[in-house]
């Protein structure tokens, strides 16, 4: 996995959601980088720092209609990743 967040198509700073666990709730918080491990580091709203696998994070985006929505990182990693074999 590469190891830089624009390769994900993230940007440090991006809100994020993510879970500590697959059964816990959301928390809230910013994209920091991406770490050794693959994981992504994010920053909670008390300015916690986290290493979350890349399935327990969701992104921020606007929806077809405008509304604001979530959509899982891997899906948009994957998107990312073939836009770049065109």
């Amino acid at each position: 996995m590469s190891r830089d967040l624009a390769a994900l198509g993230l940007e440090p700073g991006h809100p994020v959601r993510f879970r500590r666990r697959a059964s816990a709730r959301w928390t809230l918080g910013t994209a920091v980088r991406v770490e050794k491990d693959g994981s992504i580091g994010v920053r909670d709203g008390k300015g916690a720092a986290r290493a979350i696998p890349v399935e327990l994070v969701e992104v921020r985006t606007t929806g077809p209609r405008g509304a604001t929505t979530w959509e899982p990182l891997a899906d948009r990693a994957a998107r990312t990743e073939q836009l770049k074999l065109l």
